[in-house]
């Protein structure tokens, strides 16, 4: 594969990225199966490898850990925090006091010194952004972590914390991992700009929309009974008849163009998203070894301007099919009470 620079901060990181969400009780529990994707993967080229702590609570980076004995050199390592690992509200969050204990916490079950790329989940607005910025500088200075970065944070939010790191003397995001397929484009419009002004490199989460871009949802049959919409429905938009009738009509148009562009469906939203200038590289979510197989050779693909414009004619630039493919809904929006004044009664 031919490397990419991750922002400004000199690593070298493949253009696909396997993701390991569905490493564990969350998708695949054959912990032998999953090692041999990590195995598959790196001999394939790629070079970086994407977890989190709550993925599967833990399982999926005991996982990768265990898949990445005697072979941890040669492996960008990335994973997350801020999300609930229990009942305790202080384990959750952007704060130092959280951070210091699941930084220890991912160490220990990934079975290594220090992390390559370690990502805020999501935002928090409990916590100021230079409270994680100066826990995350301590744990660049102690030699924990090589470099920080963030997931699915608002473009307005990326610019503060650019401001912040600067003004206080902190470390500064230099990744963002975000959401963007060919179904789901709202990156477009400032996500990835400002990633690229600010030199930030960029990983891709849901390449495939959650399966959508894979060919496996036809109109005229139920979806397989092994599928994200059979068998975790409420967690997935097929139940949306508004945006199943829409998503099912483009995947379809989409899989005539890719066998126009003599590749798969797959290779083909793979290739759109690595065609954006400001991504640095895609994560693939494969549960199964065959599935990787069929993500394998995506980072050849160069999808020509014809392919591109018909891509644009489809879905506009700048547009999205669901709002939950966003990956996050700021507070503003899911409180009422932070959009209406209070008067005394």
């Amino acid at each position: 594969m031919n490397h990419r620079t991750l922002g400004r901060t000199g690593i070298q990181v493949s253009p696909l990225c396997l993701g390991t969400m569905m490493f564990g009780a969350w998708g695949n529990p054959d912990h032998d199966e999953c090692v041999r994707m990590v195995h598959t993967a790196l001999d394939a080229g790629i070079n970086v490898i994407d977890t989190a702590d709550v993925y599967a609570f833990g399982e999926s980076e005991e996982i990768v850990g265990r898949a990445l004995k005697g072979r941890r050199d040669d492996v960008v390592l990335a994973t997350k925090f801020h999300n609930p690992m229990s009942e305790d509200p202080n384990h959750r969050g952007n704060s130092r006091r959280w951070i210091m204990k699941a930084v220890e916490d991912s160490l220990r079950r990934l079975d290594t010194d220090w992390i390559d790329l370690y990502q805020v989940h999501r935002p928090d607005p409990l916590t100021d952004v230079d409270e994680t910025l100066g826990a995350l500088t301590d744990l660049i200075r102690q030699g924990k972590v090589r470099a920080i970065g963030t997931s699915s944070f608002p473009a307005e939010e990326l610019v503060e914390a650019q401001w912040a790191a600067e003004r206080r003397g902190r470390e500064r995001f230099t990744a963002e991992q975000l959401s963007y397929s060919i179904l789901a484009r709202h990156a477009e419009a400032a996500s990835l700009p400002v990633a690229e002004r600010y030199g930030m490199g960029v990983l891709v989460w849901s390449p495939l929309n959650g399966g959508w871009l894979t060919g496996k949802y036809r109109r005229d049959a139920p979806p397989p009974a092994d599928s994200r919409a059979a068998v975790n429905a409420e967690h997935f938009d097929y139940r949306a008849e508004d945006v199943r009738a829409r998503k099912l009509d483009l995947s379809a148009k989409l899989g005539d163009l890719a066998a126009e562009a003599g590749i798969s469906l797959i290779h083909l939203a793979l290739g759109f998203v690595l065609s954006h200038r400001a991504v640095t590289s895609a994560v693939i979510g494969p549960r199964t070894l065959a599935q990787l197989t069929d993500h394998l050779g995506a980072d050849a693909v160069r999808l020509a301007p014809e392919v591109l414009d018909a891509i644009d004619e489809l879905v506009a630039p700048g547009t999205s099919l669901s709002p939950d493919d966003v990956g996050y809904v700021p507070p503003a929006l899911a409180d009422p009470g932070l959009r209406r004044r209070s008067f005394p009664r």
